[in-house]
């Protein structure tokens, strides 16, 4: 017998046969010849199953691959899944995708869409709980145009990665883009405002006429009583917002009409039709560099942000006894052109002890601004003050209603100093203070007009006509009489008259002889008139002759032969 065959060695190969004996010798051959027994060969496993244990491993190695590469799977709500699509739509970050939409689910109540989204595994970070998510898709809103690159690719899931700790898998999705991402570089700073006006998130904050920032939130104060922004201001912009920043509303167009013309200013297209805000700081002295989330109040212009702390107010109360018509609350109080308070309230009152109606007039006074200088010195006086404020009513200081304009009919509080105005004692202990009044000018001037109208009206007209009808009736008659004594005169004494004419035309003409040019009594008169001048010669000769010779009125006139 041969040997074992060693397993997985090739089997051996029979001897060759020998030749075929001739067919007389084919017994004996048949006789010498033994029996070959060839042992069976071990199993082996063929090839073919070498393909599907590839394909395992293979298998294996994929889904392995997968659950490690595999990252966390979020749910997102949203109103409507418009643009989306579960296996193609994609969630980008800094537009690289960083997840799929797997699938589109709607809520059983109807009221939103659930979008579950798996993530990639670098992708951890999105699931913070302050993570943000929105549809980018084309819009169109008072902040601009966005979203255009969609209208090719198609809509996508933006990702704005939170900051916070701890994590979440289910995620409110925005309705729109957030304004400002967590990845801007800026600060943010809250303003607070009576009212929104015309902003609305996205809208421009401009310094200088040059947009540094947006107004990113807005919400309603807890009270009601007014509204809290939030503006991101971009960087490097943020150095120039200090403490004496002051923000005001550039929105529409800011129109002033004084002496000097009508001025007219804006910020920029944009802020006409969107809204915007704008700051700056007194005499450009902004200060120290706020810090982030500061406060700061949003008036609603320039003048108004600009102007000086006014100070603590005063509460001051005047009565009036006219017509408040035209007054209202807002109304400036006015010391000799200088605004220092505002009426804060009007009503009315009935007076039992006078049995009147009277108008009280509550206004708000702040002192500062009469006594507001570049630097302030420290005084000490003698006087409260109290003792200060009754020393100028006892100069005449009185409070008075007059118009600010004739178009309108506007009334506004003037206080000023009437010397002539009777005296008054101011109760300090009241809360508030009431200061005594003078009426106005034009109030003055109806009492004046309804007191003449009375006097008027005491004058006796009747009388009075009764007395001129007989008056015009003795004229009547003295005419009457002027008249025929005209007549009489015309028939009487007109020829006489005439003949009068007559002898005084015939005295003039012989006037007009006498003194014609050539008339004897003008000759006379030249001739006379010739005498006389040679006269004076011969005077003026001899009064010469004496002023040279004095002594001849004694001696007489020397002979000149000798």
């Amino acid at each position: 017998m041969s040997n074992p065959e060693t397993p997985g060695s090739p089997p051996p190969q029979p001897p060759p046969a020998p030749p075929a004996p001739q067919a007389a010798d084919q017994p004996a051959v048949q006789a010498r010849q033994a029996p070959r027994i060839v042992r069976r060969r071990e199993w082996l496993p063929s090839l073919i199953w070498l393909i599907p244990i590839v394909a395992a491993l293979v298998g294996i190695t994929l889904v392995a691959r997968i659950l490690m590469e595999r990252g966390p799977t979020i749910v997102l709500t949203f109103k409507t899944a418009e643009g989306l699509e579960a296996g193609k739509t994609a969630v980008k970050y800094k537009d690289v995708q960083i997840g799929m939409v797997d699938s589109l689910r709607l809520a059983p109540d109807r009221s939103h869409v659930r979008v579950t989204l798996k993530l990639n595994k670098d992708a951890q970070a999105f699931t913070s709980r302050d993570t943000r998510y929105w549809v980018v898709r084309p819009r169109l809103d008072m902040s601009g145009v966005s979203g255009l690159g969609t209208l090719l690719s198609g809509a996508y899931i933006g990702a704005d990665a939170g900051t916070d700790e701890e994590t979440a898998d289910a995620f409110a999705g925005l309705e729109a883009p957030p304004t400002v991402t967590r990845d801007a570089s800026g600060r943010q700073y809250l303003l607070h405002a009576r009212d929104i006006g015309s902003l609305d998130v996205g809208s421009p904050v401009y310094y200088r006429h040059i947009k540094v920032g947006q107004i990113a939130a807005f919400e309603l104060d807890p009270d009601g009583r007014g509204v809290s922004l939030r503006v991101f201001i971009n960087t490097p912009y943020e150095k120039f917002i200090g403490a004496n920043t002051r923000f005001w509303h550039a929105s529409g167009l800011d129109m002033q009409l004084t002496a000097s013309g009508l001025t007219l200013r804006t910020q920029s297209l944009a802020t006409i039709l969107l809204g915007g805000v704008t700051f700056g700081a007194p005499e450009d002295e902004a200060g120290p560099v706020s810090a982030e989330n500061t406060t700061f109040a949003l008036a609603d212009d320039e003048t108004s942000a600009m102007k000086q702390p006014d100070g603590p107010a005063q509460a001051v109360l005047f009565y009036f006894n006219q017509s408040l018509r035209g007054l209202s609350p807002g109304a400036p109080v006015d010391f000799r052109g200088v605004v220092i308070g505002e009426v804060k309230s009007i009503g009315v009152e009935f007076d039992r002890g006078a049995r009147e109606f009277r108008m009280p007039v509550l206004v708000q006074i702040y002192p500062d601004r009469l006594r507001r200088q570049e630097v302030r010195q420290p005084t000490t006086s003698r006087f409260t003050q109290q003792q200060g404020m009754q020393f100028l009513i006892e100069k005449g200081l009185r409070a008075q209603l007059r118009t600010g304009n004739l178009l309108t009919g506007q009334l506004y509080v003037a206080l000023d100093f009437f010397p002539k105005a009777p005296p008054s004692k101011v109760d300090f202990a009241k809360n508030p203070v009431e200061l005594p009044v003078m009426p106005n000018s034009l109030d003055e001037l109806q009492t004046q007009i309804q007191e003449i109208a009375n006097k008027v009206n005491k004058v006796p007209f009747e009388q009075i006509g009764a007395d001129l009808r007989t008056t015009m009736a003795t004229l009547n008659k003295t005419l009457s009489g002027a008249e025929q004594l005209t007549r009489t005169l015309n028939n009487d004494v007109s020829p006489e008259i005439t003949a009068a004419m007559k002898d005084a035309r015939k005295t003039i003409s012989s006037a007009e002889r006498t003194l014609a040019q050539d008339s004897p009594l003008q000759q006379d008169m030249r001739q006379t008139l010739q005498e006389l001048t040679r006269t004076a010669a011969s005077v003026r000769v001899l009064t010469d002759y004496l002023e040279r010779h004095p002594e001849s009125l004694l001696r007489g006139k020397p002979d000149d032969t000798k």
